[in-house]
């Protein structure tokens, strides 16, 4: 269990290379899309683009906890930056907990040091929410698999050297693939045009008859949905976290903001009308962040309650900063609507995360099928 005082430093450490290294430049990523390079580089210099993975893999060895602060202190200044810095974490899941030795040992410590990036490619043109719908196929053939189909929404697209493909193998059996943007057959879409998180890449992946050779498989070739379900059960408390620390950012914003600005000769922090927003977005912020704190600690044990909890975290999370955020821009007055101010940005950010890594709606679902034991 990672004690108190290493988790206020680590929170610290990040903080202060927030400040620094993403925080003045997170407006420029945001207008021109651009890649945060400047990000990706104070994450190398903390060890941030390894947290997660083991040391014997050039990792930190760096707990759920450690990962959902990072990525909240991250996201309360820059949502594309902390999403560049998760979406590695999650996509290497799967082979850090069931690939080989071998195959461990030739994709993660790359990725670990930041050299290269990783995305996970699951979602595809036909949609995201229907796993058992997907139509990327792999086939058996002598020696490895013929791998065919075409993801959609893929973060880190053209940026990212490895992708973990999801895909068919069978009649109701999928398999994990480690497939390098180097392989023949790989080929990548346009970059998408999006509301928010504009400097993180995204676009589509397309693999034409590319052959991935059997040690290139992520364990079993017929577990894969269970393997992606695991890994989801660990990813959505970083998207909450994600969402989390961009409620956060706002909120910050909001109170800096209704704090300095005088109207009717007197500071807007001293209507009984602004007040009332500001409490009402803390308790959501500081009852989401409860909820996210349980979730990590549920995956963390491998509780059997954990997927549920996660989902909730995710769905809680998101809907603050959707809220939060669009308070945060009304708080601004007319100032919000201009993109002088951090919190439009951050109100365009906020939003995809009610929708990616399953949208609230199917959280909802996941949730009553828990409550109802189906």
């Amino acid at each position: 269990m990672t004690s108190p005082d290493v988790v206020a430093e680590f929170k610290n450490n990040v903080r202060r290379m927030v400040a620094k290294e993403i925080a003045p430049y997170a407006a420029r990523v945001d207008e021109e899309s651009a890649f945060p390079a400047e990000a990706w580089r104070g994450f190398q210099s903390l060890g941030l683009t390894g947290l997660p993975f083991p040391e014997s893999l050039g990792g930190a060895d760096g707990d759920l906890l450690l990962q959902c602060i990072a990525v909240e202190e991250v996201s309360r200044v820059c949502g594309s930056s902390s999403n560049i810095l998760l979406t590695p974490w999650v996509a290497l899941a799967p082979l850090v907990q069931f690939g080989s030795d071998q195959l461990k040992q030739r994709v993660v410590p790359e990725v670990a040091s930041g050299e290269f990036g990783a995305s996970f490619c699951l979602t595809e043109p036909s949609g995201g929410s229907n796993v058992m719908g997907i139509t990327t196929a792999a086939t058996r053939v002598d020696g490895g698999w013929r791998l065919k189909g075409h993801k959609r929404f893929i973060t880190g697209a053209g940026w990212s050297k490895w992708y973990a493909v999801l895909a068919k193998t069978g009649e109701g059996k999928h398999g994990v693939f480690m497939v390098s943007s180097r392989d023949k057959g790989v080929s990548i879409g346009r970059h998408e045009r999006k509301m928010g998180i504009r400097g993180s890449p995204t676009g589509d992946v397309i693999f034409e008859d590319v052959f991935v050779p059997d040690a290139s498989v992520v364990g079993d070739p017929t577990k894969g949905y269970q393997y992606m379900m695991k890994t989801l059960t660990m990813a959505r408390p970083l998207i909450g976290a994600h969402a989390l620390g961009i409620a956060q950012g706002a909120f910050e914003e909001a109170v800096r903001y209704t704090a300095d600005r005088t109207q009717f000769g007197s500071k807007v922090s001293r209507f009984q009308m602004v007040r009332g927003m500001v409490a009402d977005m803390k308790t959501r912020i500081e009852s989401s962040r409860a909820l996210l704190n349980h979730a990590i600690s549920l995956a963390k044990q491998d509780d059997g309650e954990a997927r549920a909890v996660a989902a909730m975290a995710k769905m809680s999370c998101s809907d603050t900063a959707m809220s939060v955020t669009t308070d945060a821009v009304q708080l601004h007055g007319g100032y919000g609507f201009l993109k002088d101010f951090p919190v439009e940005r951050m109100m365009r950010d906020a939003k995809i995360t009610q929708i990616w890594e399953g949208t609230n709606q199917i959280q909802r679902l996941l949730v009553a099928k828990y409550v109802y034991g189906d």
